[in-house]
């Protein structure tokens, strides 16, 4: 098995980042310092660790939802010392967030140690919706809705469309409904300032096949046996897709 794989199925951290964590130099296999993306390992037999600590073999997956408050970050450690959405569980597993929410926002966090999932979950070629709800300084024209709609320039480029709609208005603001599939960091946020309406509220309430119904601000609980199967199933399939997009082409003769 690829290291950056077993690392990921092992819970320490996503792909992307146990690919980081190689690269850097914080992985030591049989006492070696490892640094090339791509080295084999046997999970049962290779004594392999990350920054002195022995990892064990990969541990049974699982998938937890967290209700996540404003004032935490979605990160399983924060080097400025704020609390993160895994101060919000308590479980004996080692699972890490999937994907973004930044600090001032709330809403839906999935947290897992299955590396597939999170892969299928936050690759934005998988095509994943997240759906917020939005409150914004001002209320948008019917202008300004069609530029999110169709895409917007930020500082590393282009938005995918988006689905927006209003839900309610007041006098100097409105509650914006918007669906997206990409996860740049703060996208939401940067998008609707680059129309004139600066987001007061933002909060995530459903991603991919799963949502908040029933799960109080802080609360977490574990997947059910269904939500389980539509990731694993979201899993296969992007590893079939990536299984084709690596699978050499013939040549035609």
């Amino acid at each position: 098995m690829r290291l950056q794989k077993f690392l990921a199925h092992a819970g320490v951290a996503s792909r992307r980042a146990s690919e980081e964590l190689i690269t850097a130099g914080r992985v030591q296999v049989n006492g070696k310092t490892v640094t090339e993306l791509g080295t084999k390992v046997f999970p049962n037999r290779d004594a392999i660790r990350v920054d002195g600590s022995l990892l064990r073999s990969m541990e049974p997956k699982v998938y937890y939802l967290v209700n996540k408050p404003v004032g935490y970050v979605t990160t399983a450690k924060d080097p400025q010392g704020r609390p993160t959405v895994l101060d919000l569980v308590n479980v004996k597993e080692r699972v890490y967030p999937v994907g973004r929410l930044d600090y001032d926002s709330e809403g839906l966090v999935l947290l897992t140690n299955d590396g597939d999932v999170a892969y299928a979950m936050t690759h934005p070629g998988h095509m994943v919706t997240k759906h917020y709800l939005v409150e914004v300084k001002g209320v948008p024209s019917a202008r300004a809705i069609k530029s999110l709609t169709k895409g917007v320039w930020l500082s590393d480029g282009k938005t995918s469309p988006a689905q927006v709609k209003i839900v309610s208005t007041g006098s100097d603001r409105a509650v914006l409904q918007m669906t997206i599939h990409e996860g740049r960091n703060r996208q939401i946020r940067r998008m609707c300032q680059t129309v004139g309406h600066p987001v007061l509220r933002l909060k995530r309430f459903e991603m991919g096949p799963l949502d908040l119904e029933g799960l109080g601000l802080g609360e977490f609980r574990a997947l059910r046996v269904a939500e389980v199967r539509q990731l694993q199933e979201l899993a296969r399939q992007a590893q079939q897709e990536k299984g084709k997009l690596s699978r050499p082409r013939r040549r035609r003769r």
